[in-house]
């Protein structure tokens, strides 16, 4: 089986069980409105029950054994991944419980791996500098600078920056806004600010595309990259030579969410005000958050040390 068959490509012959899968994976996709949460689940199950077989099969000892196995880097898997395993699997048997195909969820049997929860980190405004300053002068660099300062600037994920096309831009004015499709489907119109802005003119110049000529589908990131626009590994093997560059460590792309979150915290906005930029569901979500970018203050240190003559 290959596992990028997605929901939108089933095969004819597929059997019955197949066809919740390309359900479950459907219906991930339209709830979180991220194809590669898809991709990633897809990788998961479909090389499972290629060796187990159909659901009715799998006990909790097969779970188990695929659960904490080997995978294709050839290293013991991490907590963080065994857990991802069964909770992707457990999933799916909650989908098949949920439409009367299955009865239990072998899942259920097991203990989640306790994680350490990694400690989430945004750059400085002087780290960003530096990030920027190392970025090249050229066509794919313009490109580059120009994606660096929509996330920074907007804190859109990566799906959903390099997902931007043109009729996704609208200006109105001497204001341009951008209209995205976020996590869970959340849709919205924000403006998108200035430098952002001006720098994607300056990439869609190098492309010799003007914006308001452009078919609405098209891609923004096109200059050195071609019609379809630079591709997400391309754009991430470039962050990371320009992270090395910049004497900045090694990192996912992720970070630069949480920069913009970091930025606009440190200039003063609210956690309302964060929450609603980020596109959190609660205030909850976003205290903890800028908790763990944060760190918790101490505000009673001094008065232990004074007292114990520190």
């Amino acid at each position: 089986m290959n596992p990028k068959l997605l929901p939108a490509n089933p095969r004819d012959d597929a059997d019955g069980w197949e066809r919740t899968l390309y359900a479950f994976l459907a219906e991930k996709e339209r709830r979180s409105g991220s194809h590669r949460t898809v991709e990633g689940y897809a990788r998961m199950l479909w090389p499972f029950f290629g060796r187990v077989g159909s659901p009715e099969k799998v006990t909790p000892a097969h779970v188990l054994a695929w659960a904490h196995g080997i995978g294709a880097s050839g290293r013991e898997p991490s907590s963080v991944t065994v857990g991802a395993r069964i909770a992707c699997l457990s999933s799916y048997y909650r989908f098949l419980i949920r439409i009367n195909v299955a009865a239990s969820n072998p899942c259920d049997a097991l203990e989640r791996p306790r994680t350490v929860q990694a400690v989430a980190r945004g750059l400085s405004a002087d780290e960003v500098r530096r990030l920027l300053a190392v970025v090249p002068d050229t066509v794919a660099g313009r490109r580059d600078r120009a994606l660096l300062l929509t996330f920074v600037l907007t804190g859109r994920r990566r799906a959903e920056v390099l997902g931007l096309t043109a009729g996704d831009i609208s200006v109105e004015g001497e204001t341009a806004y951008y209209s995205y499709r976020g996590k869970g489907g959340k849709r919205g119109r924000r403006e998108l600010p200035r430098p952002a802005y001006e720098a994607l003119c300056a990439t869609l110049g190098d492309a010799g595309l003007p914006l308001a000529e452009m078919d609405p589908i098209a891609s923004l990131w096109q200059a050195a990259a071609g019609p379809r626009g630079v591709t997400s590994a391309t754009f991430y093997a470039h962050f990371r030579r320009y992270l090395r560059a910049a004497g900045l460590a090694p990192t996912g792309l992720h970070i630069l969410r949480h920069t913009a979150a970091k930025l606009r915290r440190d200039a003063g906005a609210s956690i309302e005000a964060v929450s609603s930029f980020l596109d959190h569901s609660s205030l909850a979500v976003t205290s903890i958050y800028l908790r763990r970018l944060e760190g918790e203050a101490d505000r009673t240190w001094g008065q232990v040390a004074a007292a114990i003559g520190v």
